[in-house]
């Protein structure tokens, strides 16, 4: 996505100096393309009863496109030149635009504008301007436009911090006071560290205002008012609690990672690995430098000067670009779903320095599944992953997760499994409930607990999905994969054993084939698996990652092989 006045593909954001440079617009954007959800309209002024029907038209298409959100260009031609308008030819195509607005429920909000430059040398030449207007309206199966974003970086980075002032709307002491809600264990609360996955959530209005626990006395407000909302999953920084931040990535799939970054230690700890596997796993990354308060300004400028060295690098190939006004933040949502573009943000929790820019980014992050793939895998057989297991008095056994495909409602008969033998055996949904909140349906991209009747605690573990009956159950021990060795002191040859994390499964896996003696550094081959504790359920496409110490590889399943105990023996 490429929005007004961003730059083209070819762009090279400027690194340093960025106030010199704030107001060198381009002169003319991209040509208008006919998928996506950004829509170019030269002018709006009185159209006809049949004109604004055919508008509204293409503006519920658009919105279909961006699953909720539209991008509209006011006085840019088909071709990308910004053509400007005058002041009145341009209050009269924002008028047209809120009645097409109103005509689908849809919200409007100007972004920015432009003032074109007259070069005709008439002193009385009026003023023209173009303008950039986002559109929102929630789909009509949502209560809200929905994102995930995982939260990445070192220990004591101040991950967690960040996270409580966004979502409680109070800066902190400089003492982590903004922390203490998110944490779940009394152990992180006496350390100050997270040791597991944590969800917060932030709201965004029809006007793009922040709607958070300031405003709001529970979470079922929050929901309410927002037609935005974005999951925040706090993941631990501890190299000791990798397994569980890989499994926040892996199991959570988010739209968007967020890696956050300590202005005064810079490059440290597990920071690079968290950059490394959200970039094998295709989530996009934007950075953001926190504790900018506690440092002199050369301290500053060293760590941005590492994480620009870093995202330039062969291995990431990134564009990075100092967010540093409003325009910047603009941009940068826009272009982040390219994987070209990655924002740094420069913030302070104690002070507020430019948390106003992360947020406006945060309400602009386009949906990270195009909406023909969203669509189909609702339409899908039904696959709910579970990650956390509850047992909760007088209701049983909760397991929350992610549905990958389909939906679940309450009542549904399901088939949970594999069990240690592979078996499945069928179960019946008791309640459903997401953000906190019972819901009647949820669909497939969703976080939510799902209440099983008549289920006991031992039965369910991590790694089981429900899925319907009418699905294929691949229960294997072995699979195939196509995998990336992105580092190995050596190499990789039969026997050697590595832990595999798909999706929610996550387990010890020795290799039984190769396509290939040996498979080193930066080598691809085909690689026959086997767990070697318990069969588990998987997909052919599902993404594959494996660690073992420093080594670690990317990969992709390509074919599952069907458990049979009698073969294995």
């Amino acid at each position: 996505m490429v929005g007004m006045f961003g730059p083209d593909d070819n762009d090279n954001f400027p690194e340093h100096d960025r106030d010199e440079n704030k107001n060198d617009f381009p002169s003319e954007l991209p040509p208008e393309e006919e998928e996506g959800n950004i829509e170019y309209k030269l002018k709006l002024v009185n159209p006809s009863s049949f004109r604004v029907e055919h508008l509204v038209t293409q503006m519920k298409w658009r919105l279909e496109e961006g699953q909720g959100e539209a991008f509209y260009e006011i006085g840019v031609e088909d071709n990308g030149f910004l053509a400007g308008l005058t002041d009145d030819e341009l209050e009269a195509s924002l008028d047209t635009l809120r009645t097409m607005a109103d005509r689908l429920g849809a919200s409007l909000e100007i972004l920015r504008e432009k003032v074109i430059e007259d070069n005709s040398g008439d002193p009385g030449a009026e003023r023209r301007r173009a303008m950039e207007v986002l559109v929102r309206k929630v789909p009509d199966d949502q209560q809200f436009i929905d994102l995930k974003l995982a939260v990445l970086g070192n220990v004591d980075v101040g991950k967690s911090t960040l996270l409580g002032v966004l979502t409680q709307g109070e800066l902190d002491n400089g003492r982590g006071r903004a922390r203490l809600n998110l944490f779940r264990h009394l152990h992180e609360i006496q350390s100050g560290r997270t040791s597991s996955i944590s969800y917060e959530i932030l709201g965004f209005d029809n006007t793009g205002q922040v709607v958070n626990y300031s405003a709001c006395q529970n979470i079922e407000e929050i929901c309410e008012r927002s037609s935005k909302l974005i999951t925040l999953i706090d993941l631990a920084g501890h190299h000791k609690y990798l397994k569980t931040t890989i499994l926040g990535l892996t199991g959570s799939q988010p739209d968007f990672a967020m890696l956050v970054v300590s202005a005064n230690n810079g490059i440290v700890g597990t920071t690079k690995e968290h950059l490394g596997y959200a970039l094998a796993l295709d989530v996009p990354v934007f950075v953001v430098v926190t504790k900018v308060d506690q440092c002199r300004p050369p301290v500053l400028e060293r760590t941005l000067r590492q994480l620009e060295a870093i995202l330039k690098s062969p291995g990431v190939k990134r564009v990075p670009l100092r967010v540093q006004e409003g325009d910047d933040a603009i941009t940068a949502a826009s272009n982040l779903g390219s994987r070209q573009v990655t924002p740094i943000f420069t913030v302070s929790c104690v002070t507020g320095q430019h948390l106003d820019l992360l947020k406006q980014f945060l309400n602009l992050l386009p949906p990270g599944l195009p909406s023909c793939e969203r669509e189909r895998r609702a339409q899908d057989t039904t696959e709910f992953q579970i990650d956390e297991l509850f047992s909760i008095p007088g209701v049983g056994t909760v397991a929350g997760g992610l549905i990958q495909r389909g939906s679940i409602r309450q009542g549904d008969q399901l088939m949970l499994g594999p069990a240690d033998d592979g078996s499945f055996r069928q179960v019946k949904v008791k309640t459903v409930h997401r953000n906190r909140l019972p819901c009647r349906l949820i669909q497939a991209g969703q976080a939510a607990c799902v209440a099983l009747q008549d289920t006991h605690r031992g039965d369910v573990r991590k790694g089981m999905v429900l899925v319907s009956p009418a699905a294929p159950l691949h229960s294997c021990v072995r699979f195939e994969a196509s995998v990336y060795v992105l580092f190995h002191t050596s190499c990789i040859s039969v026997g050697y054993q590595t832990m595999v994390h798909i999706g929610t499964v996550a387990q010890t896996a020795v290799v039984r084939a190769t396509g290939k003696p040996e498979v080193r550094t930066n080598e691809k081959a085909s690689v026959t698996f086997e767990f070697l504790f318990r069969p588990e359920h998987l997909r052919p496409g599902s993404r594959l990652l494996f660690r073992e110490g420093k080594s670690k590889g990317v990969g992709e399943v390509t074919k599952v092989i069907p458990y049979d105990p009698e073969v294995l023996r």
